[in-house]
């Protein structure tokens, strides 16, 4: 089975179909019911059943109903229930960096938007995810939720649907016609299915009789239907009828009706193994160690060895996937392989039934802490972006890995080594607090004094000083000094100064930061770091800038670029084009600085970093105060979005520019004209925001003289209004009850005074070139 990369829309994340969508029509009506009645409804049904297929095709109908967009978060690669929230805020991009609690930071995101999240697969953190939507969906009028799971939420509110197997052939005494036969669901599932492996393939006259039966035989269970009809590659209809037969009735003795539905595909799942070679079936068990999907690079170092030789894996790898017990993801030119989570859970039982599970799950974490440090040595260098995307797909295997360090006695120098290791894609990622969190572990479970124990204090204290944590940071800071002392390392007392230089500098003491980046940079020299030095120089210039040594700024500025440049290296390259845009800008060469906040921003991209593409916008917003305010204070509002989230005084030193700017740009076009163009900011997507800042779009409307009276949803509604669509047909199309359509249209004709909707419709009508959220 073949599955494409995650389509990414403005907005929304949602899976690309490689393969059709069957049947379900009236299961999909049900559901958009459910979601228009209730804003949180749970799918539930035994596995295979086809919960998040249901799920996705909904989401994927209703999504222009949601403005903020539809987005999936997918649980079931999630084995730590503390890192839920976590993995909602990383799903919906919300990078924060503050020390305020995860779920605040996400009720704060999602306060005042208006989206539909799917909580995929819940049913192995049922708690925790009940008590997650039960806060988000008391904090947020305006979030729905749509969760799969295999019981239940129990949340107040929650609207259940059972999701049933796929309607099968009757068995009434009657024999419907062939055409008839081929309307059932089950039937289309399976001849479609079928002719991915056998094109010619057709229900006929001849072959109806078995396909039907087949069809009942399995209940009308999607997965494992596909799974049978991939057995036609080597099977006739008639054929795979007479095994799924024999299979059965070993099962129940003959009693078709003894058999639960649940066990109709284990007994499927079960059959699939048996088809698989010795070789396969070994792969498969030693691939069940894998969270959220592999390459075939891990498989070779992971999974040969004692049966299997690494040069058989694509064999055994292609084997598996045309079996449908791998599927198959593109991701780029890569592609990545990634098995269901009821066969992974059906792989895992055989594994542990082997014996072998801790030693595969040893191998697998050898296998991430190796990934983790060549990246680390890689991460300097051309092949920076490459890294960040690779760490990106396996973050789940590496938490898996960091979760067995922690679980296994005597693992946990492994694991400070993994967690150490992944310091630049902890901030790359914007994830500080999941880094300090495994840091944190794993220090407490070994207060061995090592000099591996001094690198992950030092990173760890780096990581706190990044969300303004100083008081956390002290003490770290002081251990290393200790341990460094003990050890002689002169890469660690480097590394102290570093982190209390830039603590001293985000605490506007640059005279103090001048001094310790002074003192790191020369450390790093001495121990031939040049990465350490590049990212000493970067603050350093900033700290001389900021204390008034401007000429020494500009040479460290530039010094730094021009080692970033030699070595093709992007992420540290960004910042310092941000800062030395600055410090070019205050020099009075305004065209060059707002080049390199542009450039700044095109490295940043492939990073997806939203905090350092905010600054760069907000640097470019104070650089265009002076000649055109309207667009310093749209640029303004565009990067209020990551501010929210950020929560913390990070360079704070540089907040005086910010208020500068703001001022001049007050002056010149007044409090009306201010707001509204900060509206318009924060109104546009990322995307719109990053083409407006580097000068390659427009955001789509111009701002009106005055705000619009009504809200996002309200203007919404006045559209459809204006359209002549009565209330019941507004609900219809946004999926929302008809009382609140009813609602929403009163409140819409008080705000502006109106007494009809013909009025309403005129007022859209004047409106249209400058309502805000219009489109064409």
């Amino acid at each position: 089975m073949a599955v494409a990369a995650p389509n990414v829309s403005s907005g929304s994340r949602l899976p690309a179909e490689l393969n059709s969508f069957v049947g379900r029509r009236h299961e999909i009506a049900e559901v958009k019911r459910l979601l228009s009645e209730a804003r949180l409804v749970t799918l539930v049904g035994v596995g295979g059943v086809g919960k998040s297929r249901l799920a996705l095709r909904v989401a994927f109908d209703v999504r222009r109903t949601f403005p903020d967009g539809v987005w999936l978060v997918e649980l079931a690669a999630l084995e730590s229930p503390e890192l839920l929230v976590q993995a909602v805020t990383e799903t919906l991009e919300v990078q924060d960096r503050s020390v305020r609690a995860p779920i605040d930071v996400l009720v704060d995101h999602l306060r005042d938007k208006h989206l539909l999240v799917i909580l995929d697969n819940c049913e192995h953190l049922l708690e925790e995810s009940a008590a997650v939507v039960e806060t988000l969906m008391r904090s947020s009028s305006g979030l729905h939720i749509l969760a799969t799971s295999r019981q239940a939420l129990g949340v107040v509110g929650e609207r259940t649907m059972p999701v049933p197997t796929m309607a099968v052939p009757e068995i009434n005494g009657s024999r419907p016609s062939t055409e008839a036969l081929r309307q059932s669901d089950a039937v289309r599932l399976f001849t479609e299915r079928a002719q991915a492996v056998l094109p010619a393939f057709e229900v006929t006259d001849a072959n109806r009789d078995s396909v039907a039966a087949i069809c009942r035989w399995l209940d009308g269970i999607p997965l494992a239907i596909e799974l049978a009809a991939v057995r036609l590659r080597a099977l006739s209809v008639q054929q795979l009828l007479d095994r799924l037969d024999d299979r059965f009735r070993l099962l129940t003795m003959g009693v078709r009706t003894a058999l639960p539905r649940q066990q109709t595909l284990r007994a499927l799942i079960d059959w699939s193994y048996t088809l698989c070679t010795d070789q396969e079936r070994l792969l498969w068990h030693r691939l069940a160690v894998f969270s959220g999907g592999l390459d075939l690079e891990a498989a070779e170092q992971v999974c040969a060895g004692e049966g299997i030789e690494p040069d058989e894996i694509m064999d055994l790898v292609n084997g598996l996937v045309d079996k449908s017990v791998l599927t198959r993801e593109e991701q780029g030119t890569a592609v990545r392989y990634r098995l269901l989570e009821t066969i992974r859970q059906y792989g895992r039982d055989r594994l542990q039934e082997s014996g072998d599970e801790a030693a595969l799950k040893a191998r697998h974490r050898d296998w991430c802490q190796d990934l983790a440090t060549r990246a680390q040595h890689g991460w300097y260098g051309p092949g920076q972006v490459g890294w960040f995307t690779r760490l990106r797909a396996d973050h789940g295997n590496l938490r898996t890995a960091l979760e067995f360090c922690l679980a296994t006695p005597g693992e946990t120098g492994p694991g400070l080594a993994i967690a150490t290791a992944l310091r630049f894609y902890w901030i790359a990622a914007g994830s500080l607090r999941e880094g300090r969190g495994w840091l944190d572990r794993l220090l407490a479970a070994d207060p061995t004094p090592t000099p591996a124990r001094a690198r992950a204090l030092l990173v760890n204290a780096r990581l706190a000083v990044l969300q303004s944590d100083f008081t956390v940071m002290a003490p770290m800071l002081e251990e290393v000094r200790d341990l460094e002392r003990r050890f002689d390392d002169a890469a660690l007392l480097a590394g102290v100064d570093y982190v209390a230089g830039l603590a001293a500098l985000i605490q506007r003491d640059p005279t103090a930061a001048v001094d310790l980046l002074g003192a790191a940079l020369d450390g790093n020299r001495q121990v031939d770091d040049e990465m350490g030095v590049v990212n000493s120089l970067m603050y350093l210039a900033t700290a001389n800038s900021l204390s008034g040594d401007t000429d020494r700024a500009l040479a460290q500025f530039e010094e730094c670029l021009t080692i970033c440049e030699g070595r093709q290296e992007n992420w540290f390259r960004s910042y310092t084009l941000w800062l030395y845009g600055i410090e070019t800008w205050k020099h009075g060469d305004t065209a060059r600085a707002v080049e390199m906040e542009r450039e700044a921003i095109r490295l940043k991209q492939p990073f997806n970093d939203r905090l350092g593409i905010s600054l760069c916008i907000e640097a470019l917003a104070w650089m265009a105060a002076s000649e055109d305010a309207e667009r310093a204070v749209v640029l303004f509002g565009a990067s209020q979005e990551s501010w929210r989230s950020f929560g913390g005084p990070l360079f704070g030193y540089l907040s005086g520019y910010h208020d500068a700017a703001e001022m001049v740009a007050r002056e010149r076009l007044g409090s009306k004209r201010f707001d509204v163009a900060f509206h318009k900011g924060t109104v546009l997507a990322v995307a719109e925001a990053i083409a407006y800042a580097i000068g390659e779009g427009t955001p789509a409307e111009k701002p009106s003289s005055e705000p619009s009276p009504l809200t996002k949803r309200e203007r919404e509604i006045a559209r459809l209004v204006a359209k002549g669509m009565s209330n019941k047909e507004i609900a219809a199309t946004l999926v929302i009850a008809q009382r609140t359509a009813e609602g929403h249209v009163e409140h819409i004709l008080c705000k502006l005074g109106f007494n009809s909707r013909a009025q309403i419709a005129a007022w859209v009508a004047a409106q249209e070139d400058h309502l805000p959220g219009s489109s064409s």
